[in-house]
């Protein structure tokens, strides 16, 4: 069997502002040159008369971005919890501090999406920033409504809390809230808007059966057997051992390339409880039981095109694991088979990270997972091409995509609207003082017969950098099947210790922005200022027979003779979640021609032009209702 190094071959549409721009071939590259701005009501389109009679200036699209967290009112600072005097302390904080999460969701309706920003310290509240939109001047301004809201807690003397995620668990139309933690996750219902319009969220984590204890640092919420109910998948770290009250201090992995006490995965069917809905556990019976790695991260998409969510879970000091929903068995049942070993190869990489995108534009979707590349782990990432017969190849080295050194979260982002998903990823585990971590440690390595599960057998950190003040990355889609490292030319390489990313277009000016969370550092709101970018879409899906929030729907655009294809995901990509809107960057495309909307469960809807009238606006949102088309 090879291994995977051998195989690398409520709900109205807004307005938002429109960018008309003209397509212009200079020795064989097309460019996008900027025309007029005006503002696309929810059927606008652009001005073709402007675009036709455009001056022909030759300038490639420039992508930069300006960060704006402290004017936005998002420069949050996380804080790791801290182990008090106890020996070993600042391993244990090592291991931990990956809870600096964010997750992006417009739990108001309003059609700005807002953020939940995650603290992890004894008694710290958490941040409910609701999005005010662009003001007057243009900027952006976010309010913490935590208080109000009722979600600022979690992080008791027995937990930690590390994840978050909103998702329509009851399909009422209003976003929930799950907090994960070190120890039972919390379940915050939307209850809606008050008298006084803000929102207030009640802990239904009991009434809905979700009080099992797990070290959870990674959700995602999916259909795994299409009947109209979001489930849930926990990626746990730690066995379900309270770190906080430990009596043994085997609690590390017993391995650094092979561990299998880990907490693996849990996996939550949602079913009626009671008069409303809730959460059981069938792990075992959907065929994810036998995995006992660290899981880091999970993602979720349809891998083989055959209208079923597949998993990916990036598995640390282990194998990752590659488990493909084998649909509804004699009873019924929806299970998953593990195809790790036929599909890539087993490994023994530290992956961190999973998102799923099409960057060749092929129809099927590739993986992107995080290793790690320092001075003593030359591991390098995975970019999982998807061959589309079931099988796997890892082309980071071929695509560029390799190194992030330390890495943590990345996403795929088409953030220059040329029509080609890129990839921002961050970085860096510990940034401290000028003694490196990394020799001391090493001698550990070595030492024969060293019990690596034993937090003792680790030297003390104290003030030492470990990986630290690493610069972020930024891979430019080139559209050829490389990619081109430019974080620095876009502003993007900042050296904080990156953990999560929440990605939307926070302002909805047509440009992906980013939200970075840092380990015990401020978080960063990244304002996407590109000029001269191409033409866009983005599309906002409601379920009426599936899932509310449409996750697992499929839409594939064509657009002058190109073809785009996305999926609504719950959650991807470590320690955050993204907006669940989909956005297209079409270049120098003016119209779209096609949309076809597979929801979950099969069914497909087409939209095309008719009588002249193409089926979506060009640089607006448009807002889909399962069965009802665009809604106006």
């Amino acid at each position: 069997m090879p291994t995977r190094r051998n195989r690398r071959r409520p709900t109205s549409l807004f307005a938002v502002s429109g960018l008309a721009v003209l397509g212009i071939t200079v020795l064989g590259i097309t460019v996008l040159v900027p025309v007029t701005s005006a503002l696309a009501e929810e059927a606008g389109t652009v001005d073709a008369a402007a675009v036709e009679s455009a001056s022909p200036a030759r300038q490639k699209p420039s992508i930069r971005f300006e960060e704006i967290g402290e004017s936005a009112g998002v420069r949050l600072i996380h804080t790791t919890r801290s182990f008090g005097e106890r020996h070993k302390a600042e391993v244990l904080e090592m291991f931990t501090d990956g809870g600096a999460a964010a997750a992006v969701g417009d739990y108001n309706n309003d059609g700005f999406d807002d953020l939940f920003v995650v603290d992890s310290e004894l008694n710290k509240p958490h941040h409910l920033m609701r999005n005010n939109g662009p003001g007057k001047d243009g900027r952006l301004s976010f309010t913490d409504v935590a208080p109000q809201a009722g979600v600022t807690g979690g992080n008791d003397a027995k937990s930690i809390c590390a994840d978050a995620l909103w998702f329509d668990y009851d399909n009422d139309g209003w976003v929930d809230l799950l907090v994960g933690r070190f120890g039972t996750p919390i379940l915050y219902r939307n209850e809606g808007p008050g008298k006084n319009g803000e929102h207030t969220f009640t802990d239904v984590s009991a009434a809905t059966g979700l009080t099992h204890f797990g070290n959870t640092i990674g959700m995602i919420a999916f259909d795994h057997d299409n009947d109209g109910w979001l489930d849930l998948l926990f990626a746990n770290y730690f066995q379900p051992l309270n770190l906080l009250d430990l009596d043994t201090p085997h609690v590390l992995p017993n391995n650094l390339d092979y561990a299998d006490n880990g907490g693996g995965v849990t996996f939550w069917h949602n079913v009626e409880r009671g008069e409303g809905r809730g959460f059981v556990e069938i792990t075992e019976a959907a065929g994810m039981g036998h995995h006992t790695g660290w899981s880091l991260d999970i993602g979720h998409a349809d891998l083989d095109n055959d209208g079923l969510q597949d998993v990916y879970v990036a598995g640390d000091y282990g194998t990752d694991r590659l488990f493909m929903n084998q649909g509804p068995g004699a009873d019924g049942k929806f299970t998953f088979k593990d195809v790790t070993e036929e599909a890539m190869g087993l490994d023994t990489r530290k992956g961190m990270n999973v998102d799923m995108g099409d960057y060749n534009r092929d129809g099927f979707f590739d993986i992107y997972v995080t290793n790690i590349t320092d001075e003593y782990m030359k591991e390098c990432n995975f970019l999982w091409h998807n061959n589309g017969d079931g099988t796997l190849i890892d082309l980071s080295r071929e695509t560029g995509t390799c190194d992030t050194d330390w890495g943590w979260g990345a996403k795929f982002g088409d953030f220059d609207n040329d029509g080609w998903e890129d990839i921002f990823a961050v970085d860096g585990l510990r940034s401290r003082g000028e003694e490196n971590y990394i020799p001391i440690l090493l001698e550990v390595i070595i030492t024969p017969q060293i019990d690596f599960s034993d937090v003792n057998s680790y030297p003390d950190i104290g003030e030492m950098t470990w990986s630290g003040f690493q610069k972020q990355r930024f891979f430019h889609n080139l559209g050829d099947g490389t990619f081109k490292e430019a974080a620095a030319e876009v502003g993007l390489d900042n050296d904080l210790d990156g953990r999560g990313i929440g990605m939307s277009d926070f302002d909805n000016d047509g440009l992906l922005d980013l939200y970075q969370t840092n380990a015990s550092q401020p978080a960063l709101l990244h304002h996407n200022r590109s000029e001269r970018t191409g033409n866009w879409v983005q599309l906002k899906l409601v379920g009426t027979q599936v899932n509310r929030d449409a996750i697992g729907a499929r839409v594939t655009i064509e657009a002058d003779g190109e073809t785009y294809m996305r999926e609504v995901n719950g959650g991807n990509a470590y320690s955050s979640q993204s907006t669940t809107r989909l956005h297209f960057g079409l270049g120098t495309a003016k119209q779209v021609d096609t949309v076809e909307i597979r929801w979950p469960g099969g069914k497909t809807e087409k939209l095309a032009v008719k009588d002249g009238k193409p089926p979506l606006a060009i640089n607006a949102l448009s807002r889909i209702h399962e069965g009802e088309g665009v809604v106006h």
